[in-house]
């Protein structure tokens, strides 16, 4: 029988465990997909930890890449044999087979390898809603200061690369010097090692005390007061995680008196609802990673039954760029 990591209740990751399971035909509008890769993030941790609850059992990922081994009734874009990767609820991708709903599941370039698959999908369509559909209200033109959290990991390296290639002018945040020089070799104008430095006070002097129209901020509770002081007026705080913990509540007054600031907490589920959009947004991410001017970084390797341990490494922060777990 396939072999998929499972929690069967919430909390650490002793919860995951290697299991067998049944794989059956796909139903209307879905698949069955053999994993070659299948991708790790920090939802994963969320979901795990119960932050983002589903039922129990629970296979976790969000993101694989493989081929298609079965379609379901009503599936028109992909065939058995197809490449392919995707982004998707429900979780299931740490599996090495499953079935599951077709819609956000896209054929995977040739060009494109399955670990490149597995680990661009979430991250690289997190990256072009964030960059390219949510906009400040000042709109985001070439030459404009803007402020990303966490930098070197997987989804801030794409970032990286990208704002660089729509002529944005990016400061990093990351952790040490090492992580900062790598977002720096990425793309980065600017970087911030946030354990040494302040960086509210480094993005004021950057920017000539104006601030950045958008700061993106998947850290949460310990970065969002000082990333509130980083915008310049009506600038765009946009929380897409909260890696170190959900934001506490807080007077929206606090938003006028910073300058008429806009908030918005944004999720990638919102914008790939349908296969129109996931397939419009896979065909931007396939042409700039094609085009060379974004390239996936894959630090981490781990076998899918070691998949605890990536978890371990992610949460203490010991993972950079994109990760892979190995069927």
């Amino acid at each position: 029988m396939p072999r998929a990591i499972q929690i069967a209740a919430y909390g650490g990751p002793e919860q995951m465990k290697l299991v067998d399971v049944a794989v059956g035909e796909p139903g209307p509008g879905e698949i069955r997909i053999r994993h070659h890769a299948c991708g790790l993030n920090y939802i994963d941790v969320y979901q795990r930890t119960g932050l983002y609850a589903n039922p129990l059992p629970l296979t976790l990922g969000m993101e694989g890449a493989g081929v298609v081994e079965a379609v379901g009734e009503g599936v028109l874009h992909l065939k058995a044999g197809d490449r392919a990767a995707y982004a998707s609820n429900p979780p299931g991708s740490y599996s090495e087979v499953r079935v599951m709903p077709a819609k956000n599941v896209v054929r995977l370039p040739d060009a494109i390898d399955f670990e490149t698959g597995a680990a661009m999908m979430l991250k690289g369509l997190t990256v072009q809603y964030l960059l390219r559909r949510v906009r400040p209200v000042e709109a985001l033109e070439a030459g404009d200061f803007v402020l990303f959290h966490a930098a070197a990991g997987g989804v801030g390296l794409i970032a990286c690369q990208w704002a660089k290639a729509l002529g944005l002018r990016l400061i990093a945040t990351a952790g040490g010097a090492a992580k900062c020089q790598l977002a720096l070799a990425h793309g980065a104008e600017f970087a911030i090692d946030y354990k040494s430095e302040n960086f509210v006070e480094r993005v004021k002097a950057i920017t000539g005390g104006k601030g950045v129209k958008v700061v993106y901020d998947s850290v949460g509770k310990d970065t969002f007061d000082g990333s509130l002081d980083c915008l310049r007026p009506f600038g765009l705080m946009c929380c897409f995680g909260n890696a170190s913990g959900p934001v506490p509540p807080f007077p929206p007054g606090a938003l006028a008196a910073k300058g008429s600031l806009y908030l918005t907490r944004q999720t990638l589920f919102t914008h790939i609802a349908t296969r129109e959009a996931t397939q419009a947004m896979a065909d931007d991410l396939f042409g700039v990673v094609g085009s060379g001017l974004v390239k996936i970084r894959i630090d981490q390797r781990y076998p899918l039954a070691e998949a605890a341990q990536a978890h371990r490494d992610l949460e203490a922060r010991k993972t950079t760029g994109s990760t892979v777990l190995l069927p």
